[in-house]
């Protein structure tokens, strides 16, 4: 899943960054609303954080600018506004949840679990498929009775075919999964992440649908 973070204090963004791509999402951050509301229209992410309290414009605003454009995007208001009218105003305008600052990390990411499953990408904390189990929860993969020791990476480019069983996933659609806006990326970086995942799962598991990209599961 790709997050983006709208947050103006630079510091608790760069925390709340790291904290989340620790738990395996891919994030980006816009410290102003201007910048945020063209990363919106690049329609690249998966789920939105949105700061209320920004420099150039209120981020209620942006709520109603993503609204407008992107309805199905779920978005999480993180704010220290902590009135019932500001809550109520942010909830009745679309947005999915609202949490107020300063809040524990581990709420954050129990509410962003929460809201992913909204998405419908997953419905409990395991995925399964063809005897592989990926635990959501605490990031792990198992295979034959064995935790599988798999680098951050290699992770994240089979949680997304797994959370898309059945339907193949482009070398850029795994690409917007694994990197940041901006980042570079080697062209061959994908298939290097699958060439390493096939050593070390069963044969033909995750197959190359040539030309288009990859699946797992009955093609």
């Amino acid at each position: 899943m790709r997050i983006l973070l709208v947050e103006d204090d630079t510091l608790f963004a760069q925390g709340l960054i790291q904290s989340l791509r620790n738990e395996g999402y891919s994030a980006d951050h816009c410290a102003n609303g201007k910048s945020a509301l063209l990363a919106i229209d690049m329609k690249e992410a998966d789920l939105i954080i949105l700061d209320l309290g920004l420099p150039d414009m209120d981020g209620i605003d942006i709520l109603k600018h993503q609204r407008r454009t992107q309805p199905l995007t779920p978005v999480l208001i993180l704010t220290a506004r902590d009135s019932t009218d500001d809550k109520i105003r942010g909830l009745d305008l679309g947005a999915d949840d609202y949490l107020v600052k300063p809040v524990d990390p581990k709420e954050l990411l129990a509410r962003l679990r929460v809201m992913a499953r909204r998405l419908g990408q997953f419905g409990s904390s395991t995925l399964e498929v063809e005897g592989i189990a990926l635990n959501l929860a605490n990031n792990t993969v198992e295979f034959d009775g064995k935790v599988l020791d798999l680098p951050k990476k290699e992770y994240m480019v089979l949680k997304a075919l797994m959370e898309n069983t059945g339907r193949i996933q482009s070398r850029e659609q795994l690409e917007i999964k694994l990197y940041q806006w901006g980042e570079e990326v080697s062209s061959n970086a994908v298939e290097v992440h699958i060439h390493h995942l096939r050593k070390k799962l069963p044969t033909k598991f995750i197959k190359t649908v040539r030309g288009i990209g990859y699946i797992v599961g009955k093609n």
